[in-house]
């Protein structure tokens, strides 16, 4: 999972970039990336760690250019402590293009070969971008002869592109004097949302797309639509917006966990609400909660801040129980999911959240999380709860059990990391040492986010095995186990 901006503007284009970024910050801590384009000119600044302390002023004078990408990264391939495999990456030919990329190339294999042995190409990184770059660069290069660089060539480019690379991707690339590319994979599994402005001086159109529709919110855009599966749209050096669908049989399969987890509650993805979405799963939530938790046992109702919190207020509600903030976070802390290494998760948790002791002294309190996945920062909560004299604590989940491996974008690689995989519910709340735990159905979970909505599916591979794209199998997954560690 990461987050990636591109914009089109009659002004430069750093500090809007810049700015984007930071609001993207929740996607990814890694490292960042900007790139601007003058004229023919790439300047790219790249760095370890978050927006705020990855730019000084003289690297922000250096971004020069009306048109320009950025990115913020968390690693699901490669090394989160390399700088160099952080994004953006060049090749300079053909014309000198830079791309960054969200989401997981599943074919890594292969391509490493075809770009070694038929394409003759040389990747520097463990990157699954920079392979992406390669095979675009290959595919448009083989596209040109020699003649004058049309927007059909690029989509003809990334059609060809479609047919050789599996897995997730939503892209965004610079084509020097060209203008700017962003494309999407046939199943459409990470968002990418495109916005528009009229120029306050020039009255010419610009453009912005985004991982997330706050983006483009917060800074003026329009937002006109979600870059559709498997489509690519160009926008020239004037503004000129183009369009096609390049995939033969896309498919929209946005990822279940965006709406969980990753994406943040004012955003809109896909036509679909994060914030609403949330809400539901606490509507559905508290249906099973009835059926498991006696309502006489519970004194009050917890989220844990801040992805549960719509959730948690919908059971309350539901419930008919009363609603309190018992942990306080402190927000100069990172996300703890996407921390690297199960030691920096674990000591993260008791940095970032502070149980108030006088909300939970001889209460039964049930929290609400928006997930589960390893278990290392609910084992904790809990604890803390009982440290702070919690009488009973009851655990519920707005997701289902997280028991199969994400390959598309999000790190959970290893099944034995996972604390609900070969696990029973009740085997997994003796592992939490709680007293009960309610889980979220599959059904439900799919309801809550695209219920009356014209989608027929999500990429749930993480809670039903299923792996959407059809090119995951029980092999690649062991060799994915052997070789990346999260």
């Amino acid at each position: 999972m990461c987050g990636i901006v591109g914009i089109v503007s009659s002004d430069d284009v750093n500090q809007q970039i810049y700015d984007s970024l930071l609001l993207l910050q929740h996607r990814g801590q890694d490292s960042t990336g900007i790139a601007t384009m003058e004229n023919t000119i790439f300047h790219i600044h790249k760095a370890k760690g978050q927006v705020n302390t990855a730019y000084r002023t003289r690297d922000m004078r250096n971004l020069i250019g009306k048109i320009g990408l950025g990115h913020v990264r968390y690693a699901t391939k490669g090394s989160a402590e390399s700088v160099e495999e952080a994004q953006p990456f060049y090749v300079n030919a053909p014309y000198g293009i830079v791309l960054i990329h969200n989401g997981n190339l599943t074919n890594t294999r292969d391509l490493e070969k075809q770009l070694f042995n038929i394409d003759k190409r040389h990747t520097n990184s463990s990157s699954d971008t920079e392979m992406l770059l390669n095979v675009f660069a290959t595919e448009l290069q083989d596209q040109i002869h020699n003649q004058e660089l049309e927007p059909d060539i690029i989509f003809d480019a990334v059609k060809s592109l479609h047919k050789r690379i599996q897995g997730s991707y939503a892209s965004i690339a610079l084509i020097s004097g060209h203008g700017l590319l962003a494309f999407r994979d046939p199943f459409g599994i990470r968002p990418l949302v495109i916005g528009k402005r009229l120029s306050s001086k020039t009255k010419k159109e610009e453009w912005m797309v985004a991982s997330e529709s706050l983006v483009l919110e917060n800074n003026d855009y329009q937002v006109v639509r979600d870059v559709e599966p498997g489509e690519a749209i160009f926008i020239n050096l004037n503004g000129e917006f183009f369009s096609k669908q390049c995939s033969e049989n896309p498919i929209l399969c946005p990822c279940a966990f965006e709406y969980v987890y990753l994406a943040r509650p004012d955003s809109i993805m896909n036509g679909i609400s994060v914030y609403k979405a949330r809400l539901k799963m606490g509507d559905y939530l508290s249906e099973t909660i009835k059926e498991t938790i006696k309502s006489g046992d519970v004194d009050v109702v917890m989220p844990i801040p801040d992805s549960s919190r719509p959730a948690a207020m919908q059971v309350a509600r539901q419930l008919g129980i009363e609603y309190r903030e018992g942990f306080f976070k402190n927000r100069y802390v990172g996300r703890t999911f996407i921390m690297p290494g199960q030691q920096k998760r674990k000591k993260s948790v008791r940095q970032k959240l502070n149980a108030m002791s006088t909300e939970f002294k001889n209460k039964n309190v049930l929290i609400v999380d928006d997930s589960i996945v390893r278990g290392t920062t609910s084992k904790e909560i809990v604890q803390m709860a009982k440290d702070a004299g919690a009488n009973k604590v009851f655990f519920t989940s707005a997701a289902p059990p997280v028991r199969f491996p994400h390959v598309y974008g999000i790190n959970m690689p290893n099944r034995d990391e996972l604390i609900a995989h070969d696990r029973t519910i009740r085997e997994i709340a003796d592992q939490l040492e709680i007293d009960n735990l309610v889980y979220q159905s599959v059904e439900n979970l799919c309801k809550s986010i695209i219920g009356g909505t014209s989608i027929k599916d999500l990429e749930m591979s993480c809670f039903t095995g299923k792996y959407v794209t059809g090119t995951v199998n029980r092999e690649y997954l062991n060799w994915v186990e052997n070789v990346y560690k999260s």
